[in-house]
């Protein structure tokens, strides 16, 4: 505002910055995830609000074209990428990355490009996808373990590797114990029901 030809006011503009990315980003990185911006935005602005984010590189300025180039590049890296965008430019990108991750009030063609479409627009539920896939790889892993172990031990009785001592493993209990192994591993799986994948009860430092 000028009065006189001398500035008396002025007014900047700006787009808040929303508590819930700050809490996500530091979460995050309590995950040992290492934070990246990809943003058509000038460069100043960029780097401002990823320096008040706590956001480990910015990439400012970069077209729409270039997006997806931008996620190779970090693949080329030796990074596995998950790419979270809302918009017909982030499309190309989603698609590129190893996990595309689409918020689901973005538009159709991101949704379509995605792999994992989040039901809102809080930036915390990423933490509730990294929650559930490491809580799902971990039940595998478990699972894993226990089939394993069952064969392991079940075959070689059943096979009559100690009838020298006189022990065979009657079918009828070989056929019990699978039925039971598979009832366990169904119930180990059902543990996952128990998960609260809320974005506001996201845990810090899992």
């Amino acid at each position: 505002m000028l009065r006189d030809g001398r500035v008396i006011g002025a007014l900047k503009l700006a787009d808040e910055i929303r508590p819930e990315s700050r809490r996500a980003v530091d979460a995050l990185h309590e995950r040992g995830v290492e934070v990246i911006m990809i943003t058509g935005d000038a460069r100043a602005v960029a780097e401002s609000v990823g320096a008040e984010l706590g956001i480990d590189r910015v990439y400012a300025g970069v077209r729409p074209e270039d997006k997806a180039a931008t996620v190779k590049a970090l693949q080329d890296e030796g990074r596995r990428v998950a790419m979270v965008g809302d918009g017909v430019n982030d499309a190309p990108a989603l698609a590129q990355a190893d996990v595309g991750v689409a918020i689901g009030a973005g538009t159709d063609v991101a949704i379509g490009s995605a792999g994992v479409i989040l039901a809102g627009d809080d930036p915390r539920s990423v933490l509730s996808v990294i929650d559930l896939s490491r809580a799902s790889y971990r039940k595998m892993k478990q699972n894993l373990w226990w089939a394993t172990g069952y064969n392991l031990l079940s075959v070689p009785l059943a096979a009559g590797v100690l009838a020298p001592v006189g022990f065979v493993l009657p079918m009828s209990v070989g056929a019990i114990l699978m039925s039971l192994s598979t009832v366990v591993v169904a119930l180990n799986a059902q543990l996952l029901r128990k998960l609260d994948l809320r974005p506001q009860t996201a845990r810090y430092g899992a």
